[in-house]
């Protein structure tokens, strides 16, 4: 019992942690969806791009020499975020907003999903282009916090003892922080009462005088800077490769879906949610079944609530 116990407690807080992390990429994706209701089929390729950002920025911008080895990746992994949000506002200016707004209904109308078609050519385009510029060889971040942990215990007679891994946590932490900032941008701040109204009704928002192609704009940009950032904690307790993405983009739908479409805190409670069955998962089935129970829990909560667990039942006429 104590043993058990000790498991129980180990996954749960290991599912914590990790679904901290998957909740601030769900994040990124469900503001992309929740303003200009694009499947982006390449969001995890932007996540990709956003580890490759940190690599890159420890490593050869000098961010290790001036922060150290510890406080380092986290910084490179935050500045991660406005790189790839330059790039996903470059990339939806030329490709994403010839096939949403306005154009998108026409191309609807019409039986074609260019949206779909876009995203995943994109998708490809940005796996293999990373397979040619940065190589096939798995890389990652050393920093000394992965390496370690905080011991909670002895407990229960020193029968019972937690581990709880330093870098896992510092990850977690900052995810939550960007998710409660991002959240307060929206709720408070002009630019998100702007985003909010071209999601609700694009035509009422631009008789306001709203810029919604702008918005749009800013959201794709927004969505894939904080799945970057998310992707940027990850590169510092895992090994990564050009076609990570394909692990994780699946595992951001899932959490998206559970949370509730176009809900930003319901997607972070999604993914943290999806963390945490993932890593429970692992009291009951072997390691390569972690997505298998994911999915059932997915189906599950599917069929009993179809707009997921935070979001709104929606009638449309």
């Amino acid at each position: 019992m104590a043993q058990f116990t000790e498991n129980f407690l180990q996954a749960l807080i290991a599912g914590l942690l990790t679904g901290s992390i998957y909740g601030l990429m769900c994040v990124g994706l469900s503001v992309i969806f929740g303003v200009m209701r694009v499947i982006n089929f390449a969001h995890g390729d932007f996540m990709m791009l956003g580890m490759y950002v940190t690599y890159y920025a420890f490593g050869v911008l000098g961010i290790h020499a001036v922060f150290g080895s510890t406080v380092g990746p986290y910084v490179a992994a935050l500045v991660a975020g406005p790189v790839i949000f330059l790039a996903g506002v470059l990339v939806h200016r030329l490709l994403i907003s010839k096939v949403t707004g306005m154009r998108s209904s026409a191309l609807r109308s019409e039986g074609h999903y260019a949206q779909l078609i876009l995203t995943l050519g994109l998708a490809l385009i940005l796996q293999n282009g990373g397979l040619y510029l940065f190589g096939s060889t798995p890389v990652s971040i050393s920093t000394p916090l992965a390496s370690n942990a905080w011991s909670l215990g002895p407990l229960y007679g020193n029968r019972i003892e937690i581990f709880v891994n330093q870098g896992q946590t510092v990850a977690a932490a900052i995810a939550v922080v960007v998710v409660l900032v991002f959240i307060m941008i929206m709720s408070r701040s002009r630019l998100g009462k702007s985003l909010r109204a071209a999601a609700d009704n694009p035509e009422a928002a631009t008789y306001m005088g709203i810029d919604v192609a702008q918005s749009h704009r800013l959201a794709f940009g927004f969505g894939v800077a904080i799945t970057a950032i998310g992707g940027g904690l990850l590169a510092s307790g895992t090994s990564f490769q050009p076609y990570v993405g394909l692990e994780y983009v699946i595992v951001m739908y899932a959490g998206v879906v559970l949370g509730g479409l176009g809900s930003v805190s319901g997607a972070f409670l999604g993914g943290l949610t999806i963390g945490l069955v993932q890593q429970m998962s692992t009291l009951f089935l072997p390691n390569q079944l972690q997505n298998t129970a994911i999915f059932v829990v997915f189906l599950f909560i599917v069929l009993l609530r179809p707009q997921g667990l935070f979001g709104t039942a929606m009638r449309r006429t």
